[in-house]
């Protein structure tokens, strides 16, 4: 089955990373996705890792609901679904902790750990987005284990006024939304204001009913009750842009509230007079809000040869789980409903300088570093209060031999301290000699991470073929929740423990390139091979703990290695086809679960798409894609297996040019034969939720 569905994949090509590059002479736009010749070679070669360029264009055609979901279509890019309305980051299966977003060159610093809430990032503040695959924490440092996602919403204004007006909406959750975005510039100084507004009801799914452990739940009209929520975001930027010199300083607020599927956590449909039927667009306890305020100042100078780049950034995360209060384990009933409050504060700063000694060499080197301060609240409890503090230097060189080779290799040293305070229960809890005690469940540590890191790269062009390859190491300094977490964590049904002598994980890996383009046809083979020595996981076992299973934080050496590819094809002047697939297998070569897989590993995934453009008053195109999902039988007990499936979607956008302005309209249809399947990375297939039917998603904006 390996060697075919390989097989097939080599056939098919991939990896994306021509997904909208500037336009040249030549340039043919197909399904948001550009090939452009000398550009398409010239990003090609400006780096030896797969990296992908995704424009405002893509990601306005593409609109599915979440940013994640949007940018999705990318070889080797998940989006780890959350309810309806938010989702969370993978790169070839790696995320949370194990790749970094990064805004404007800052790192963005939430609670990513958690399993129930996605980005605190304004999608439609997005201008354009890079995503880099594989191992970069030279860049990056800890946490870049598995990949960036660059999002940039950096767009200096060119005229006085400028702006856009967008309405969206969705008709599986009955989302409704609208987002404005002005700005504008006068002698060198600019400004920028955005605001978003989203509002969605309990999300439908393509069944009556689902069993969660032993307990059969009907659904009222499809709908998982109290799965509605709302997000409000706003930003704004004040700037200076000159010749050489550049600085702006951006401030945004984000703030999302979403409720929790109620049959899931705790059953409280069983136990609350909570009338969770009354309205699909209200939200109940349970529920989450988060709200994250970020101010952010950059500031670059450009001399002779010289350029120096500056960042300093403050980042506030508050978030709340609120539940109706119960008892549980030797817990009695609580007062109140909050029942989890974490609230982090981020400083970050850096400064990199980018040297041209001579026409071949172009040297980089900086320093970066970190603090993090986290303060939980609330009767229940899962990770104990923290604070980190880190910092990292680097300096990498590329050269350039000749038109056709460029070589680069870079090396960063990094040190970081965690100390995580202790935490006893408020209840007492009876032990075996008959006394009853505060039980500690999270002790006080203090621990030293050093790490040397490095990357080495090779790219080669020669007529229409560029090929690439990149060896490096990388490291992750294990996070608090993984050295000191103890406590029930609902949302995926299970109760997790710490383990505090967990050593740093670090991770080896190729990265092979070959790209061949003529502007007709692109083809792309993506193949790597990552070694973790010491990956930590959270393993299974027979235990029980307040009624949950018991999973504890262990490590183990972990082989992974995939294939990206993608081919497209321009037809003609209308008409275009392109297929892309990726295949990931994962083992574990020592612990308790020896020659398994990971929990959640990705399953192989092909997608078939035409499309034909064509003038009908302004720019038109339709197009359809096919998207093949293959079984997952490759599992960690208790995990079940996940059945293959297939989905057909359909997507169209039309583009009008009027006076001083443009319309644009994009409609995009997931699953549009309303097929029951389900995604094998999602908690919710636990207990029997499958992934949401028919989507039809909307947008209608002016651009001025």
């Amino acid at each position: 089955m390996t060697t075919s569905i390989l097989a097939t994949m080599l056939m098919v090509c991939v990896s994306g990373s021509h997904s909208n590059v500037a336009p040249d002479d030549t340039t043919v736009v197909l399904q948001g996705v550009t090939v452009s010749g000398q550009r398409q070679r010239d990003f090609q070669m400006r780096m030896s890792q797969s990296a992908v360029q995704v424009s405002h264009d893509y990601l306005q055609q593409h609109f599915s609901g979440s940013l994640m979901q949007t940018l999705e279509g990318i070889p080797g890019v998940k989006a780890m679904a959350i309810g309806s309305g938010q989702s969370k980051p993978t790169i070839r299966g790696l995320g949370y902790n194990r790749m970094v977003v990064s805004e404007d060159g800052i790192k963005h610093e939430g609670q990513q750990w958690g399993d129930d809430h996605g980005l605190e990032i304004d999608q439609f503040a997005v201008d354009r987005a890079e995503v880099v695959k594989g191992p970069s924490a030279l860049l990056y440092g800890s946490d870049a284990i598995g990949g960036v996602l660059n999002l940039y919403t950096n767009h200096v204004p060119t005229e006085p006024l400028s702006g856009s007006v967008q309405l969206f909406g969705r008709s599986n959750n009955e989302q409704l939304g609208m987002t404005v975005k002005l700005g504008g510039r006068h002698a060198g100084w600019f400004y920028r204001i955005g605001a978003t507004l989203i509002d969605y009801a309990d999300y439908r799914v393509p069944t009556d009913s689902i069993q969660y452990y032993s307990y059969w739940i009907r659904l009222k009209n499809r709908r998982l009750r109290n799965t509605a929520g709302c997000e409000r975001d706003g930003s704004v930027t004040v700037g200076y842009a000159g010749y050489r010199f550049h600085t702006d300083l951006r401030i945004s607020d984000s703030y999302s509230k979403s409720g929790f599927f109620a049959n899931a956590h705790g059953l409280e449909v069983r136990l609350s007079d909570i009338d969770y039927d009354h309205s699909r667009r209200d939200v109940d306890l349970p529920y989450q809000w988060v709200n994250h305020l970020k101010l952010l100042s950059h500031t670059s100078y450009q001399g002779d040869g010289l350029r120096v780049e500056a960042n300093l950034a403050w980042q506030n995360n508050h978030r709340e789980e609120l539940s109706e209060p119960v008892s549980h384990g030797y817990m009695p009933r609580p007062d109140g409903t909050l029942e989890r409050r974490f609230v982090k504060n981020t400083l970050t700063a850096s400064l990199a300088l980018h040297l041209t000694p001579g026409e071949r060499h172009e040297l980089s080197t900086g320093v970066n570093g970190e603090y993090q301060h986290n303060r939980r609240g609330g009767w229940g409890f899962i990770i104990p209060d923290f604070e980190t503090a880190s910092v990292g230097a680097y300096a990498m060189d590329s050269y350039t031999v000749n038109d056709r080779l460029k070589l680069n290799a870079g090396i960063r040293l990094d040190y970081a301290h965690t100390h995580i305070s202790s935490y006893h229960d408020w209840f007492l809890t009876p032990t075996v000699n008959a006394d009853s005690v505060y039980k500690e469940r999270s002790a006080t540590i203090g621990r030293d991470f050093t790490s040397l890191t490095w990357s080495a790269g090779v790219n080669y062009a020669v007529g229409h073929w560029v090929l690439k390859a990149n060896a490096g190491k990388s490291f992750r300094v294990p996070i608090p929740k993984e050295l000191g977490a103890d406590g029930v964590n609902y949302h995926i049904f299970r109760y997790e423990r710490g383990n505090a002598s967990l050593d740093p994980e670090e991770s080896y890996q190729l990265d092979l390139g070959i790209h061949w383009d003529n502007d007709v046809v692109c083809l792309q083979l993506d193949p790597y091979v990552n070694y973790f020595p010491n990956y930590i996981y959270l393993n299974p076992t027979a235990q029980y703990v307040e009624g949950l299973q018991l999973y504890h934080y262990t490590q183990a050496r972990v082989l992974r290695y995939g294939v990206e590819a993608q081919a497209t094809w321009v037809i003609d002047r209308h008409w275009g086809a392109e297929m892309k697939g990726e295949y990931l297998y994962a083992e574990q070569l020592s612990g308790d679960k020896k020659g398994y897989t990971l929990p959640f590993s990705t399953p192989w995934s092909v997608d078939a798409g035409a499309k034909y453009s064509f003038q009908w008053h302004g720019n038109t195109f339709v197009g359809l894609d096919a998207r093949i999902v293959g079984a997952q039988h490759h599992i960690v007990p208790p995990e079940k297996p996940t059945d293959g499936h297939w989905t057909l979607n359909l997507s169209a956008g039309k583009q009008i040019a009027l006076r001083g302005s443009k319309l644009n309209i994009a409609l995009h249809a997931d699953n549009l034969l309303n097929r029951r399947y389900y995604d094998h990375t999602s908690y919710y297939r636990l207990i029997d939720v499958p992934e949401p039917g028919r989507n039809i998603s909307l947008m209608v904006g002016v651009e001025f």
